[in-house]
Order: structure tokens, then C-alpha cells, then sequence
């Protein structure tokens, strides 16, 4: 997930508050990764390469995203480009990356270029085979230099230029290495051991690395769609390209593809937790109650966000097994003010017999949704005492789900909750 506006922030902060007692929150960490821009020349015969620059940044989102700290998408940062009257990935100047981490309000600011230049000597009988080259072949062998900076606007400092140099095959390696250079300047403390920084990438093919970046670039759905497949087809384990083309269903509402896909992810991928939550939420529309209850457990385990909690309520009493009021009630005290956890409260409640209570529950939705038609109808059924009834279909399933995941942010919150430093005892 990316970085989200501070009201949202706050209210993660305070569930971590309730989780973890008296305690202190820090400021969180947000850094945006601007897409590298693309020096090559046009007269190298390589085609378009600018999804490399995508790539790159994409990398350090990830690995940033992973150790919890804050990120933003394309879109937030497109629009702040467009706000300062910048194209998109393009060559930016020291001042023009400060611009748009001041627009952001992030931290940290990563930006840079990248060049590949053709080896001359290089003999044709160097090009990857056939089975192993990209979308558009490389023309030539060479060198790919990636060249960067960090800017940190808390301390007002512009880091010095770094450079990774190598091949183009290489390019993965390079972009873990760039991505672990960003962690020792950013949070040293969660950067591991340079030896170990090729852990920090995933290992996927590189073909399947550029269909998959292409699709995310693309500007049509048919096109998205397209390269996503591709990816899939050249590397079936790769992650990123299943769980996009999970989302691609599960936006168009066909759940059972969306399902199809979102369970090829395993529990080390990257963005295994974010899959099962969306695994969850097509389980639940297409009336899997039992598959999507599994789904979210797995998530609520180790992530007990309120959206989370309330989905495996919803899971559970839909099927109508046990612990659906408890995980309403866990959802409800995390954030008192969201109606939607009220009224499922109040919906387990009236069917457990428990009108008075769950009356209470009706009247604090009503409070914040006076036009709440299925809050009042079962409010009014609460004052007469009257349960479900048999053939009503006004009374039937109406659990509601959400539909957000923040996990990164909760993470990263969580992280810079700090215990009160303990005061020795005097002597």
C-alpha cells in the first residue's frame, strides 16, 4: 500500500496506541521514488527502455514498503508533477526534487537517470537468445549505469551521487543494490548487511520483469492486461504480475478469476498478507464464506487491522460460526467512529437475541448515517424484540466488508510505537 493522507495516519496511530498501552508515536517515514529518467540515446537501437527507469523506482518502493516505511503511487506522484508543471520521468534537477517532497510532504526523496550505452565490438552472436529476450530486443551488448541521489528534507541535505554500473541482464541486481543504498541512507538501522543485498529483490526473469513494468505503464486496460499475461506466462511465480492481475478482475467483479490468481501467491511472497485480504474479499462475493473466513485469519493474525477484523466477522456470520461478535467488537474499538463496524456489531447482536445492545449499536449508526434505510428497519425491530424472520429477505445478509488494506502504514506505525524509556532505580 502507499503513503495516505495524514488524517488516515492518525487514525492507524491510535489503534496502535490501543494496542500497545501507554506508549510514544514518532513521525513516520515516507519516502517517494521518482521513476529514473532515461538518458539513452535514440541512435542505440534499443527502443523504448523507459520502463526501466520505472522498474528501478518501483524496486525501492517495494523494499522501502517492506521494512515499513511509507510510500506514494503513481498517481500521487503524477499529480504532483502536474501540479508543479513537470513532465513525468524526465531529467529533474536538485531543486525540481525538492519541489515535489515538499508537494508530497515525504521525507525523503529518491530520483536519478539511467543510461545504457552500446557496445561497439559486441558481435551479434552476443543477443540473448531468442526465448530470453525482452519484449524489445536489445540490439547490443553494453553497459547500464544507473545514477542517483537522496534528498532529505527533514535535515535539509542532498546526498552525493551514487552509480551502479554493469550489463543489462544485470539490471535486477543493480536495482537491489540501489535499493539497499536507499535503506542506509534513509533507515540505516533496517538496512541489512550489504553482503545480503541481493535478498532485498526478488528473482524473477528479466523478460517477464519488463512485460510486467510495461503493464503497469500502459495506457489502456487491453494493453495492462496484455503485459501482465505475458509476465505471467514467461515467470508463472512471479507475484507482482498475479497479484495485478488479481486486482484486474476483482475491479470488474469476476471474483472467481480474481480468486484464481490471488491464490498463486505464497506466504514469503513480498505481498502475500495483501493478496489473502483481496483472496478474502472474492471468496466473500462469491459466497465462499468458509475460504474467505481462512483468507482473512491468515491476515488478521498477523495484521489486526480493524478492516480485517471486521471482514472475518463478516466471513463468520455469514456462515453463521462463532466468533463474529468478538471480531466486531475487536474492529469497533480500534475505531469508534465508523458506522459500518457499528451496524455489523449490531446485526451479530440482534441475531443473537440481544436486542437492547444491539439497539445501541443501530442508534450510534443512525447518529452518523440518519438515511441508514437497514440500520433503521432492525432498530425498530430491536424496541419490539423481534428476531429474524424466516423468508424476509429485507433481513438476510447484511454484513457489510471493507474494501481497504493498509497494512504498510499500520506496519510502519507500529514500528515507531516506543515504550517509555525506563528510569533506573535509585541507589
Amino acid at each position: 500500500m502507499y503513503a495516505r493522507p495524514r488524517n488516515h495516519l492518525a487514525r492507524i496511530a491510535a489503534l496502535c496506541v490501543l494496542a500497545c498501552g501507554t506508549c510514544q508515536v514518532l513521525p513516520a517515514q515516507t519516502l517517494v521514488a521518482l521513476p529514473f529518467a532515461n538518458k539513452t540515446t535514440a541512435k542505440t537501437g534499443q527502443g523504448n527502455m523507459d520502463w526501466i527507469g520505472e522498474s528501478i523506482a518501483e524496486t525501492v518502493r517495494d523494499v522501502a514498503g517492506e521494512k515499513g516505511i511509507l510510500t506514494f503511487g503513481h498517481e500521487e506522484m503524477d499529480q504532483a508533477s502536474q501540479r508543479l508543471g513537470l513532465r513525468s520521468r524526465t531529467l529533474l534537477t536538485n531543486a525540481s526534487a525538492l519541489k515535489i517532497g515538499d508537494t508530497l510532504d515525504a521525507e525523503h526523496v529518491l530520483y536519478g537517470s539511467f543510461q545504457f550505452v552500446p557496445d561497439a565490438e559486441a558481435s551479434p552472436a552476443a543477443t540473448p537468445p531468442p526465448a530470453q529476450t525482452p519484449i524489445q530486443p536489445t540490439a547490443k551488448r553494453g553497459t547500464l549505469r544507473i545514477t542517483a541521489r537522496v534528498v532529505d528534507r527533514r535535515h535539509l541535505h542532498l546526498s552525493s551521487e551514487f552509480m551502479e554500473t554493469g550489463s543489462l541482464d544485470d539490471l535486477l541486481t543493480l536495482e537491489a543494490h540501489v535499493a539497499w543504498r536507499v535503506l542506509a541512507l534513509v533507515a540505516p538501522k533496517l538496512a541489512p548487511p550489504e553482503a545480503n543485498f541481493q535478498s532485498l529483490r526478488a528473482t524473477v526473469r528479466l523478460d517477464a520483469e519488463e512485460s510486467y513494468i510495461r503493464g503497469l505503464l500502459a495506457m489502456t486496460p487491453m494493453d495492462k492486461e496484455r503485459f501482465l499475461l505475458q509476465a505471467t506466462r514467461m515467470d508463472p511465480k512471479f507475484s507482482h504480475a498475479n497479484l495485478a492481475l488479481g486486482r484486474i478482475h476483482y475491479a470488474r467483479r469476476e471474483y472467481r478469476q480474481a480468486a484464481d490468481w490471488l491464490q498463486k501467491l505464497q506466504p514469503d511472497d513480498a505481498h502475500y498478507r495483501e493478496a489473502a485480504f483481496l483472496l478474502g474479499l472474492s471468496l466473500f462475493q462469491s459466497s465462499d464464506y468458509p475460504g474467505a473466513q481462512k483468507a482473512f485469519q491468515t491476515v488478521a493474525d498477523a495484521v489486526p487491522l480493524g478492516e480485517v477484523l471486521n471482514n472475518l466477522g463478516a466471513s463468520q456470520s455469514r456462515r453463521g460460526a462463532p466468533g463474529a461478535i468478538e471480531a466486531f467488537r475487536a474492529a469497533l474499538s480500534g475505531d469508534p467512529a465508523d458506522p459500518m463496524y457499528h451496524f455489523n456489531l449490531g446485526y451479530a447482536l440482534w441475531k443473537s437475541g440481544d436486542f437492547i445492545t444491539a439497539a445501541d449499536r443501530f442508534r450510534a449508526v443512525l447518529d452518523r448515517q440518519p438515511d441508514d434505510q437497514s440500520a433503521t428497519l432492525l432498530l425498530g425491530m430491536c424496541l419490539r424484540k423481534q428476531g429474524p424472520r424466516p423468508g424476509d429477505a429485507r433481513l438476510v445478509a447484511l454484513e457489510r466488508v471493507k474494501t481497504n488494506y493498509e497494512e504498510r502504514a499500520y506496519l510502519q506505525l507500529k514500528s515507531l510505537v516506543t515504550p517509555p524509556m525506563a528510569t533506573s532505580p535509585s541507589k
